[in-house]
């Protein structure tokens, strides 16, 4: 099973970056902006189904969490390359501080891909616990750049 999800998860990756060059050229500044928070809403609704298991919300499904994982983990790659330079304009929630701090905003999107790709792995574990933790560390990455870079 492990093997399985790693070889899954390299997959992904490999398909992932070899639509990056194609992805990288969108139409203008507005598809950019569909493009990321597309990718950030997806995010969300896996994020929230994972959260709800813990909480006791809705019933633990480890098969359905651990699919919820890998694509969180895979989604996670996406929205950085919507970030081009003119879609601080538009219907957006992102903050100007993302261009002018953009070392430290990449910087804190390869956080939040390590510890996404971290909870894919950590899913395969029965250990609640295992997986509350990882599932934190993706939560506090969340967090810590909504606090910074989103409009509230």
């Amino acid at each position: 099973m492990k093997k399985a999800k790693v070889a899954l998860l390299a997959l992904v990756s490999t398909s992932i970056l070899s639509t990056a060059a194609v992805a990288a050229h969108f139409k203008d500044s507005d598809h950019a902006i569909d493009y990321r928070q597309s990718a950030f809403s997806l995010m969300a609704y896996n994020f929230g189904d994972m959260g709800a298991m813990l909480k006791g919300k809705k019933p633990f499904d480890a098969e359905v969490f651990a699919l919820r994982a890998d694509n969180v983990a895979a989604i996670s790659k996406l929205p950085l390359e919507g970030f081009i330079a003119g879609s601080d304009k538009g219907d957006t929630g992102a903050l100007a501080k993302v261009w002018s701090e953009k070392a430290d905003f990449d910087a804190q999107m390869k956080t939040l891909q390590k510890n996404a790709a971290a909870l894919a792995i950590a899913s395969s574990s029965e250990d609640r616990k295992v997986l509350q933790q990882a599932f934190m560390k993706v939560a506090k990455s969340c967090k810590g750049c909504h606090d910074v870079y989103k409009k509230d």
